[in-house]
């Protein structure tokens, strides 16, 4: 299963979300981030990814935990997510080729156009809790069943 991260960037009341234009998940909200390569560590790939999804440098970043992501029905998309929160940073994000970030208040995020495990989970993680869970998800991206890990 390949490794990926998410990370969500916070700042005065506010989550820095991005629009995936191409790929996996296009047309979705999602915190910035992607697959780990060979020699990085989780936190590596999670700086690297939003500094090239965003445009910014991350001062700071906690590990929040870890989701599972699985497809039974397309086992390539199947995934372990290290999710991260950052709480400063340096450049102003900008548009990618792959995203567009936007800042949205906390009660106030997209979550019609953003994954459906996200209303289950990423509220608690941007309170300061930590999330350690296993979602599973058709073939058309519609989730069925979650677990705590």
């Amino acid at each position: 299963m390949k490794q990926t991260t998410l990370c969500y960037v916070v700042k005065d009341g506010q989550v820095l979300l991005a629009m995936k234009k191409r790929g996996f998940a296009t047309g979705k909200w999602n915190g910035p981030g992607g697959k780990v390569e060979a020699g990085e560590s989780v936190e590596q790939a999670c700086r690297r990814e939003v500094k090239e999804e965003v445009g910014i440098e991350l001062e700071n970043l906690e590990q929040r935990g870890v989701i599972e992501f699985r497809f039974p029905e397309k086992p390539e998309w199947d995934q372990v997510c290290s999710i991260f929160v950052a709480t400063s940073f340096e450049g102003e994000p900008a548009e990618s080729e792959e995203m567009r970030p936007a800042w949205f208040r906390f009660d106030d995020m997209p979550l019609a156009d953003m994954w459906e495990d996200d209303s289950i989970w990423l509220s608690g993680v941007l309170d300061g809790g930590k999330v350690n869970m296993r979602f599973f998800f058709d073939e058309r991206g519609k989730m069925w069943r979650f677990e705590e890990m």
